[in-house]
């Protein structure tokens, strides 16, 4: 089942309309919409509240493990935890485009996901968002100075 599903799923059971979840948590109705239509991934702080009102986890909504326990990880990912407070360059695929990041530090990664927070190439403002890894094409560790 996808995140979108999920969601649907828990909203309904909430007996919520998109829109009355869209309001509890200052996103527009649309926002909802494709949201479950998996065609957009809510920010990480909407899915902590999403859980947190639905009364389940994070990793149930992201699709991580099953409902009777969670699948090992994979051996990616266990390497990509490796990378956990470390300052990377990172290339990752958004909406048909590679961002370039000259700057990024891996927050934390659970299951498929990663929170990344990062500078996008030649711009200096960071944003912190969470990143599927099937998204991701190249990860390079940098060195205390800065040199991968």
């Amino acid at each position: 089942m996808s995140m979108g599903a999920r969601l649907a799923q828990e909203r309904r059971s909430q007996n919520l309309t998109q829109e009355q979840l869209a309001e509890k948590l200052g996103v527009t109705r649309q926002a909802v919409s494709r949201w479950e239509s998996d065609t957009a991934y809510p920010e990480t702080d909407k899915i902590l509240r999403m859980a947190a009102l639905f009364g389940v986890s994070c990793d149930y909504l992201l699709g991580v493990g099953s409902e009777t326990g969670s699948a090992p990880p994979s051996p990616v990912t266990r390497l990509l935890r490796e990378t956990v407070g470390k300052k990377v360059l990172l290339v990752f695929y958004e909406e048909e485009n590679f961002i370039f990041c000259d700057y990024a530090l891996i927050l934390d990664f659970d299951g498929g996901w990663a929170n990344v927070e990062f500078v996008r190439e030649k711009k200096d403002k960071r944003e912190t968002r969470l990143i599927p890894l099937s998204s991701i094409r190249t990860i390079t560790i940098l060195d205390e100075g800065g040199e991968g």
